[in-house]
C-alpha cells in the first residue's frame, strides 16, 4: 500500500512533481479522497468512516478541523455540532446552546470551542443527513469524535495520506483559537513538515494558506465554491479566482485547487485546463451517489435519496483531466477510476 501511495502522491516516484500535461490529461495520477471518510456509509468524521474508506481503497482521508475550548483540534464538519452529535440529548449541556455570528452568518447550536475535549468525548456521532441516508442512522451513538492526532495515527498505521481542512480560520483567530499553528505543529510532530509529506492542507480562505506557506512546506489547496467569496475578503469572488489571472495568483502560494464540482462544467468548462496551465492540480468536491447531489444527466428516478449514476459522473470529471476527487463513496470512486480507460463514457 505504501508503494502505491508513493506512486499516487508523487513521493519517491515523483509522479506529481512539476511535470506538465496536455489538456484533458491529469498532471498527476488521480487520487481518491474520502470526503469525511466513507461518509455515504457511516456517520462522517468518525474513525469508523475513515477505516471503511481505507478498506475500500481510498488514497486519502479528509478531516475537517475545529478547536475545543482547551485548544485541541478535532474532526467535525463544523464547530456547530447539534446536527452531527447527540449533544441535544445531554441535559448537562443544555445551557451551552447559544447563537454566534460566524463568517457573517447567524448560527444557533452547540459549538466545539465551548467544550473541553473530555466533554466532547462523552458525546457520540450521529448521521448528518438522516433523510437522505437513513441506513447510516443505524450507527448513531456508536462512535466518538476523533482528535486530529487520532486521525494522523490512523493514517500512519494504514499508510494513507490526509487532507485536513481548516474551518473558519479568520473566525477562530478572532476569538483566540487560531488553528493554523496547531495544525502545522501536529503535522511537524508526525514528521510531516516537508513538500513530499502525505498531506494536503485545504481552506476556503486565502490569508491562512499564505500564513501556513511561511511556516510549512506541505502542499496547500485553495478551495473554491461556485458562488460567494473567501470569508477573509482576500479576493472579490471565487469566480474571479477561477479565471486564468486568478489562478496564476493562486499558484503563487498553493499547489492546487479544490473547486465545487459544478464549476468543472459551467462557465465554459475550461477550469481544469486553465488550472493546469498555471501549474495547479485540480481536486473537485464532492461526488455523492444520491440524486440530490448529482448533476442532472446522472440522476436516476424521482427520489432525492435514490442513487444515480455516480461512477459516470466521476468518469466525466476524469475525462476533463482532474488530478483527484472528493467522494462520500470511496468504493465507487475507486471503481470509476479503474474503469475510466475503457469505459468510453
Amino acid at each position: 500500500m505504501l508503494t502505491r501511495l508513493a506512486k499516487l502522491l508523487g513521493l519517491p516516484l515523483a509522479l506529481i512533481g512539476a511535470r506538465e500535461g496536455p489538456e484533458g490529461a491529469p498532471l498527476s495520477e488521480p487520487i481518491v479522497i474520502a470526503h469525511r471518510g466513507a461518509s455515504g456509509e457511516r456517520p462522517e468524521h468518525t474513525l469508523a468512516a475513515y477505516e471503511l474508506a481505507i478498506d475500500q481503497g481510498a488514497d486519502v482521508i479528509e478531516p475537517d478541523l475545529v478547536p475545543t475550548r482547551d485548544h485541541v483540534l478535532v474532526a467535525r464538519h463544523e464547530n456547530e455540532i447539534g446536527g452531527t452529535t447527540d449533544v441535544a440529548r445531554h441535559p448537562e449541556f443544555a445551557g451551552r446552546r447559544t447563537t454566534k455570528m460566524i463568517d457573517g452568518q447567524t448560527v444557533t447550536g452547540w459549538f466545539t470551542e465551548d467544550f473541553t475535549l473530555a466533554e466532547l468525548k462523552t458525546l457520540r456521532a450521529v448521521e448528518r443527513l438522516p433523510k437522505l441516508r437513513p441506513r447510516n442512522t443505524e450507527y448513531d451513538g456508536r462512535f466518538e469524535i476523533p482528535t486530529f492526532g487520532e486521525v494522523i495515527a490512523l493514517a500512519k498505521r494504514r499508510g494513507v495520506a490526509i487532507y485536513p481542512e481548516t474551518k473558519h480560520p479568520t473566525y477562530f483567530a478572532s476569538i483566540g483559537y487560531g488553528t493554523d499553528a496547531p495544525l502545522v505543529a501536529a503535522l511537524a510532530e508526525a514528521g510531516w513538515n516537508r513538500a513530499d509529506a502525505p498531506v494536503f492542507i485545504q481552506s476556503f480562505e486565502v490569508e491562512n494558506l499564505r500564513r501556513i506557506k511561511r511556516i510549512s512546506a506541505v502542499r496547500l489547496i485553495q478551495l473554491m465554491d461556485g458562488a460567494g467569496a473567501p470569508a477573509d475578503g482576500a479576493a472579490p469572488s471565487y469566480a474571479d479566482m477561477a479565471t486564468p489571472a486568478g489562478l496564476a495568483a493562486v499558484a503563487t502560494y498553493a499547489w492546487g485547487i479544490g473547486p465545487a464540482k459544478a464549476m468543472l462544467w459551467r462557465g465554459g468548462a475550461t477550469l481544469v485546463a486553465d488550472a493546469h496551465r498555471a501549474g495547479l492540480r485540480v481536486h473537485p468536491w464532492t461526488f455523492r451517489a444520491e440524486n440530490e447531489f448529482l448533476e442532472r444527466p446522472y440522476r436516476r428516478g424521482w427520489s432525492a435519496k435514490a442513487h444515480g449514476d455516480l461512477p459516470a459522473e466521476i468518469r466525466a470529471a476524469l475525462r476533463l483531466g482532474v488530478d483527484g476527487f472528493f467522494t462520500d463513496f470511496p468504493a465507487m470512486g475507486v471503481a470509476a477510476r479503474g474503469s475510466r480507460a475503457g469505459s468510453g463514457v
